[in-house]
């Protein structure tokens, strides 16, 4: 392997050939909050992690690793999931530090707090059959060894701490005979050390003597000690800190990326020539607009606005102005707005408003309500109290109305909320380089304080929606597109919009490669009887009935539970002698049937997971909690192997009891979770009308996405020559053009060649694209399947017309392996699908096909093809 490569790209390499896989155990995924599901890229940096932890010969000692992740992209839920990795093995003691202490606060309500709607970990917590807590502590003297214990720091109270010792803090022997894993988030305070030294401000230097070297010097107090660095913001650019995180880098999932797997808000920018208030009367009004899409729509959600001064006096000036200028609101103000803007996303929301019966009069009302002075908050003032951070933090709770918030810099790093969708820019100043037109520091803060805000705020409209991604780029004229932009409100100003697009486009939240398409079904196809009363068969995601579930899987009622009671045993020994006292352990082995009934019960009372209604979702057949727990099928045979003394094992408490059994029953309600299947993908495939579902869209697509050389160019305009086709002369092609892969190129070109045949044979033959217009779902899991094309046959059989609906899924090769799960239910489609619906006059059969892949499948589709004709 090339010595060059840095560590994120070995492992890649390495996961690429199969060397380790992309799975998480058990411990992890069992024991983090299981209302965030784990994403793609979390679940790949985990294994990342697990591998390089337990099986990369050339890990170094101690260890430093860095996660370069984006904002948003769950940084938090990575620490948790590292620590019960670390914790099985065998590291208890943590110690998180940041620069600041608001994060600090808001870091430790998400790991201690379970009451909390960000809290991290599952109601129970058990690993290696031990029941464990998460604790927060001063230091490591004397803490409970089977615990997760984790000290809370900032970089300045750390340095503070270690060096000027006190009373129940830190200290430098806190270290000598412990591994510790040290956590930092937003890591890159820590590399001051590791800049140029000529560019160290007066307060960096002074960093560089503290922060870094103190950090240095305790990571490196054990050769088991990790490092784990986390940042959305490492500046790898700059060669000395590539350099020095070459053999650190361990997962690096920029906010390029981020955007790109849809997981974030569009940005755009809305550049006005009016002063500051319309400015931000502007933004309220848009913000108005997407609350009542949201509403409509069925979500309660309140979007914020941002107000962005340059200066203290200033926000504090603006605050009043903006209070002031509410409550006196009139028409005039509301008309100046819309005469302003003819064609953007304020015209939309006027008409939005107008066909939805919100007159200026009622929108007046709600704005001087919604964003009253008691609805605004300021956070710029050095004496902000703790109440004034939760607030701020908690942003998106039901009971917090808070819609305008006013400040200068105290957002910028650290700031939790998803549901900002704007942000004012009250200044109009630059400070970009004059001479290299460099980007300044101002404009690259906003653009990253804008990265901040354009976390996506998840919603839904249906089951087959993924929550946490945009849902519209292929869909750019839908009402609720709104509702996933962000938008940047500043003043007329194409020098600075230019450089904020260029910072924009540095940190990955801007593509200059990104542009907009129209896709749209030919006028002469919309005319024809085979659109105008077309069919597209096609399933539903429904929950997944358990019907064949009748017992509690054998290897669950098989299950022997190690329990560790605790034994009191103490012991004394003189300081440097080896002692030899050791405790010895009996063990015993208890079926659960063996223990009282009630005992049983009571620790089953004790977890969410065992009321009956919970238990009837997984166990259909189940008639109540008593034959859950008393019958054979099901928990009767689970047995419990305590261990502790003779007296103990042999005659346990019934306290003991009721530990053991709480413990077994916590670990199979957990085995139950992981291994549950709560939606499949019915085999009855329902009729939707063609027009009802492939309407004319406007697209957003970038470029070159993912590497591939064709996609978002015109067929009519490919790279590569061989591929050129003009689909607006082509009948048999449904739309006016394809922006697809190299691979749907190359499928729409053979399609072309076996249309000659294909007519001879039937009298209709239509391709349609599927540019996210319907979905399917696979008959083992429910996961959704939308096939890039649909190829519709028909033919008139003895007196009634024969329909194929064939879906076929073109595959780049580097996709073919990972996808293999939707070819094998594209191939099933054809033996296993029911039609809800049938006609008297027309048969309809559904097909699905083997991937298309020029090179390595072209040959097995067109076999598979010749079946029809």
């Amino acid at each position: 392997m090339d010595g060059n490569q840095t560590l994120e790209s070995k492992l890649g390499t390495l996961l690429e050939y199969g060397v380790f896989s992309e799975k998480v155990p058990s411990y992890i995924t069992t024991n983090l909050n299981p209302k965030f599901s784990l994403r793609p890229y979390q679940i790949e940096a985990f294994a990342r992690f697990i591998y390089h932890s337990m099986e990369d010969k050339h890990r170094v000692f101690p260890t430093q690793l860095l996660f370069h992740m984006a904002t948003g992209s769950g940084k938090t839920m990575m620490m948790a999931g590292c620590m019960l990795h670390l914790y099985e093995l065998g590291y208890r003691n943590f110690i998180f530090f940041v620069n600041s202490n608001t994060i600090i606060e808001k870091t430790r309500d998400n790991f201690l707090n379970d009451a909390s709607t960000k809290y991290l970990f599952a109601e129970t917590i058990s690993i290696a059959k031990q029941k464990i807590s998460v604790k927060e502590v001063d230091s490591f003297e004397g803490v409970n060894e089977d615990d997760i214990n984790i000290v809370f720091t900032t970089i300045h109270g750390l340095h503070s701490d270690l060096n000027n010792p006190k009373e129940n803090s830190l200290t430098y022997e806190d270290f000598e005979d412990k591994k510790i894993v040290l956590i930092s988030d937003e890591a890159h305070h820590i590399n001051a050390d590791t800049k140029n030294s000529k560019k160290l401000t007066k307060g960096e230097l002074e960093d560089k003597l503290s922060w870094e070297k103190t950090v240095t010097k305790i990571f490196n107090a054990s050769k088991d000690n990790y490092l784990l660095e986390f940042t959305a913001t490492a500046d790898l650019a700059n060669a000395a800190i590539a350099e020095k995180y070459k053999d650190k880098l361990i997962c690096d999932y920029p906010l390029k990326q981020f955007k790109k797997d849809l997981y974030s808000k569009e940005v755009k920018i809305l550049q006005a020539e009016i002063d500051p208030f319309q400015r931000a009367l502007q933004a309220i009004i848009l913000n108005q607009y997407r609350r009542k899409v949201f509403e409509k729509n069925g979500w309660h959600i309140k979007p914020v606005v941002l107000f962005k001064s340059k200066k203290i006096d200033e926000s504090t000036a603006f605050f009043t102005e903006f209070v002031e200028g509410i409550k006196s609101l009139s028409k005039s103000d509301i008309d100046k707005i819309y005469a302003a803007n003819t064609n953007n996303a304020i015209t939309e929301a006027k008409a939005y408003f107008e066909s939805n019966g919100v007159t200026i009069k009622n929108l007046i009302q709600e704005l001087k309500e919604d964003f009253s002075e008691d609805k605004c908050i300021s956070v710029d003032s050095k004496s902000d109290s703790e109440e004034k951070q939760l607030i701020i933090n908690s942003l998106e709770d039901e009971n917090n109305e808070y819609r305008a918030v006013f400040a200068v810099d105290k957002l910028n790093e650290g700031w939790d909320v998803l549901n900002l969708f704007d942000i004012v820019r009250l200044y109009d100043s630059r400070d970009a380089d004059t001479k290299t037109g460099k980007v300044g520091k101002t404009t690259m803060s906003e653009a990253q304080l804008i990265g901040r805000g354009a976390r996506y705020c998840p919603f839904k409209l249906s089951e087959d929606q993924d929550k946490y991604k945009r849902k519209y780029d292929k869909d750019l004229t839908n009402p609720l597109r709104i509702c996933e932009e962000l938008y940047y409100h500043a003043a007329y100003n194409p020098r600075y919009i230019s450089e904020l697009n260029k910072a924009l486009e540095d940190i990955g939240l801007k593509d200059s490669k990104t542009k907009q398409v129209e896709l749209f079904l030919k006028s002469e196809f919309k005319e024809t009887d085979f659109y105008k009363s077309g069919l597209v068969y096609v399933n539903e995601k429904v929950p997944n009935q358990r019907e064949e579930v009748k017992e509690l899987p054998k290897h669950l009622r098989d299950k022997v539970h190690k329990v560790k009671l605790a034994t009191g045993y103490t012991s004394v020994s003189i300081a440097f002698q080896l002692s030899t006292d050791n405790l010895q352990r009996d063990q015993k082995t208890y079926k659960l049937n063996q223990i009282d009934y009630r005992i049983r019960l009571k620790a089953l009372s004790k977890l969410k997971f065992y009321r009956f209604n919970n238990l009837k979702k997984h166990f259909p057949h189940l008639d109540s909690v008593e034959q859950f727990i008393t019958n054979d099928s099901y928990a009767n045979t689970i047995s419990v192997e305590l261990s502790g003394t003779k007296g103990q094992v042999e005659s346990p408490t019934p306290d003991m009891f009721l530990e053991a059994c709480i413990q077994a029953f916590d670990d199979t309600a957990k085995q139950i979770q992981s291994n549950a299947i709560e939606f499949v993908g019915s085999k009855s495939f329902k009729p939707k009308g063609l027009p009802y579902l492939f309407k004319d869209k406007v697209l957003n697509v970038t470029v070159n996405e993912n590497g591939d050389a064709e996609y978002g160019r015109s067929q009519k305009e490919p790279s590569n020559a061989d591929l050129l086709i003009d689909l607006g002369q082509e009948a048999w092609y449904a739309h006016n053009d394809n922006y697809g892969t190299s691979e749907e190129k190359y499928l729409v070109k053979f399609i072309k060649q076996a249309h000659t045949e294909l007519s001879k044979e039937y009298e209709d033959v239509y391709l349609l694209r599927n540019e996210r217009f319907f979905k399917l779902f696979a008959f083992d899991d429910g996961r959704a399947v939308e096939p890039d094309f649909v190829l519709y046959l028909k033919k008139e059989v003895e007196k009634k017309y024969l329909f194929y609906q064939i879906f076929i899924e073109p595959k780049g090769q580097h996709l073919i392996k990972n996808d293999e799960w939707k070819q094998d239910f594209l191939v099933q489609i054809e033996e296993e699908y029911k039609l809800e619906t049938v006609f008297e006059n027309k048969e309809y059969r559904l097909v699905g096909m083997p991937f298309y892949n020029e090179t390595l499948t072209r040959a097995d589709f067109d076999a598979k093809l010749k079946e029809y004709y």
